[in-house]
């Protein structure tokens, strides 16, 4: 039993952690060179940006250089829709993402209360995002969307290998992806039916408890950054 302990309110409530992973390729426009060039300076001289670090853009700035900035984001709602998420995205707060890989990890100790909801711009670069407890590899390139549990671990690892491993990310070759990622709300009916989330399994834990965490069988449980697996917090 995979337990997921969040705020709710001024309370922590407890759920079921979903193995649900909503994705598709929908289409949208390439960002203009001029885009392009801007996010290749951000990343090259105002971050240092080491294989596995996922860091904030600045989104305003990308917004006026990016005419079909509306597009993708319509893109977006049209595919939520389509599944069940009527208008969620408008109510969610989005954020623009840079990645050079991911190391493997879960978000449950700070977004517990929510779904991740990305839709990744950048061309194919051989990278997967991968979810190891669900064996499951996405390919990332533009236009790949994807809805996921918080809790769910996962990175983004090289197409073929089999784990996180830094000297996989050689510099020789571009493995920046850059995102568009909303927070849906867990509790939200439709993003709650959409990946069969159960509330309130352990009332009595929860009660207990004033951090989020993550539980696997009544222990808590952290990710190991390379493998991906479930192990015993510190």
């Amino acid at each position: 039993m995979l337990t997921s302990y969040f705020w709710s309110g001024d309370a922590i409530r407890s759920r079921r952690v979903s193995d649900i992973v909503l994705f598709d390729t929908i289409d949208v426009p390439v960002p203009p060179v001029r885009l392009l060039a801007d996010w290749d300076r951000e990343i090259s001289s105002r971050m240092v940006l080491e294989p596995g670090d996922v860091e904030v853009m600045p989104l305003a700035r990308a917004r006026a250089r990016w005419p079909d900035y509306s597009r993708c984001v319509q893109a977006m709602f049209d595919w939520t829709s389509s599944l069940g998420l009527p208008e969620v995205l408008a109510s969610s707060d989005i954020a623009l993402m840079a990645s050079r890989g991911a190391r493997y990890h879960y978000d449950g100790e700070q977004y517990g209360s929510a779904a991740f909801c990305n839709l990744f711009l950048s061309e194919d670069k051989g990278l997967d995002l991968h979810f190891p407890s669900l064996d499951l590899r996405i390919p990332l390139t533009r236009g790949t969307a994807v809805i996921f549990d918080t809790c769910q671990p996962h990175g983004v690892i090289p197409r073929g290998s089999n784990g996180f491993n830094v000297p996989d990310f050689t510099p020789d070759q571009d493995w920046e992806q850059i995102f568009l990622t909303w927070e849906l709300p867990i509790e939200d009916i439709h993003v709650a039916h959409a990946l069969k989330v159960d509330f309130d399994i352990d009332p009595s834990t929860a009660l207990q408890l004033d951090t989020e965490q993550v539980c696997l069988n009544g222990e808590r449980v952290a990710v190991c950054p390379e493998s991906g697996r479930w192990r015993l917090a510190d």
